[in-house]
């Protein structure tokens, strides 16, 4: 099992501080307080030099606590910041991974980006550009083809388009496809295909089409709500969903990322899920592993956990 937290070159971001159930982040120019009930620990800095730094605070409404329990709130923020602003993203290795997103404030203490997925983004750019090359040298001018399932506001679609994916990007609330649209418009890219509707459903109804993709990417929640009411539980239905997706997976040539933030699932469990969800034979690689950030004082506040499938 691995750790990986960002690098340090991502001049956008920085975790300064944790403790006491927050965490205190700067993105850009802007730094946001907000609610984090994994950050067990007491917080390296003062209550006072807290309250200096930030830019805006976000205050849950009952609920929240201890317990890890995410409500909805407010930002307080005293007109510091505007509800909206922009960072980009540029891969210390490979300037070819370069994208810019829309932050905004949202209701859930949730800002439009999850840091702690920048390891992600390179996987997932490295596993593309590696297949694309590949097939050019092979003289094979078939896409390379990325489904992003639960893809949120785009980060990950972005990362493969700019390995020279055909992407496709799949959330089930239309708000966010836009949010991700506008990302990609932000970024200077094109032609990701926009899918609004439930993941399961999506992926059933691919595996009778007989349609095959090169890379698959799945964050899902722990709960949620497809377009037409469709009921997401992580527990009941993400084996299946893992089955079907392993029947859509080229077994030829292909990469496979899950990530889990759900409180209660281990790095081990999700590997174990993979395995034997998908039975892989020709793999060229497999890992797991926690994603972290690393604050200011050098504590890991761990977030979530991933398996990825190289074959």
């Amino acid at each position: 099992m691995i750790l990986e937290s960002l690098s340090t070159e991502w001049k956008d971001y920085r975790l300064i501080d944790s403790g006491n159930f927050e965490k205190l982040e700067r993105f850009g120019k802007y730094v946001v307080r907000r609610p984090e009930p994994k950050a067990l620990w007491d917080r390296s800095m003062s209550e006072k030099e807290w309250a200096a730094r930030q830019d805006t605070c976000f205050v849950t409404g009952a609920g929240f606590g201890k317990a890890g329990k995410e409500d909805s709130g407010t930002w307080h923020n005293g007109g510091r910041m505007p509800g909206q602003w922009e960072i980009s993203y540029t891969s210390e290795t490979s300037d070819r991974l370069s994208f810019r997103l829309r932050l905004g404030l949202t209701s859930f203490k949730h800002v439009g980006v999850f840091p702690e997925h920048a390891p992600n983004w390179e996987f997932i750019f490295r596993q593309t550009s590696d297949i694309v090359n590949e097939r050019k040298s092979d003289g094979n001018a078939a896409p390379v083809k990325v489904l992003n399932l639960f893809a949120y506001t785009g980060a990950a679609s972005l990362a493969a388009k700019c390995a020279g994916a055909d992407v496709t990007h799949l959330d089930s609330v239309r708000q966010v496809v836009t949010w991700a649209r506008d990302n990609m418009e932000r970024s200077g890219l094109d032609n990701i295909r926009w899918v609004v509707e439930d993941a399961l459903k999506f992926v059933r109804r691919e595996v009778k089409r007989g349609n095959k993709y090169q890379g698959i990417i799945l964050d899902p929640p722990a709960y949620g709500h497809g377009p037409d009411g469709e009921k997401w539980k992580l527990d009941d239905l993400l084996f299946e969903m893992m089955k079907n997706v392993g029947m859509i997976l080229d077994r030829d040539r292909s990469f496979l990322l899950l990530n889990l933030y759900s409180n209660g699932y281990s790095a081990v469990l999700a590997d174990t899920i993979v395995r034997e969800a998908l039975q892989p034979g020709n793999v060229r690689s497999m890992d797991y592993g926690e994603l972290v950030l690393r604050d200011g004082f050098g504590k890991n506040l761990p977030l979530s956990v991933f398996s990825r499938v190289v074959i």
